[in-house]
């Protein structure tokens, strides 16, 4: 292939096999979810709009897509909360994120 013939290829080459990693295939993200701040299965950005996939934190039967179990121990996937750069970006219902607070405030106590 010449020079001329690989820029053209170059070019109508897709953005996504261009950038060598695609998004998460978040359908399949849903269970016992662990936070951890290194080596995390996906690294993931809280948005306000727009988000990948919606999460609902639940206490039991995390059983679809976007339905967490926040858990210490044993996690299906670990998360890393980033500012930049996720493998995907999600929203939290306001009770999400007031029950992952108050979760912060009872290990701060003890």
């Amino acid at each position: 292939m010449n020079r001329r013939g690989f820029i053209a290829a170059l070019a109508m080459a897709p953005a996504s096999a261009l950038a060598g990693k695609s998004k998460a295939d978040t359908s399949k993200v849903f269970g016992k979810i662990q936070f951890v701040t290194s080596f995390p299965d996906f690294k993931v950005q809280v948005v306000d709009s727009f988000p990948d996939l919606k999460v609902q934190v639940v206490n039991s039967f995390p059983d679809k897509p976007g339905k967490w179990q926040i858990v210490d121990a044993f996690p299906d996937y670990q998360i890393e909360i980033v500012s930049s750069f996720p493998d995907f970006k999600t929203v939290l219902s306001h009770r999400s994120i007031k029950w992952l607070s108050d979760q912060a405030l009872k290990r701060n106590r003890t």
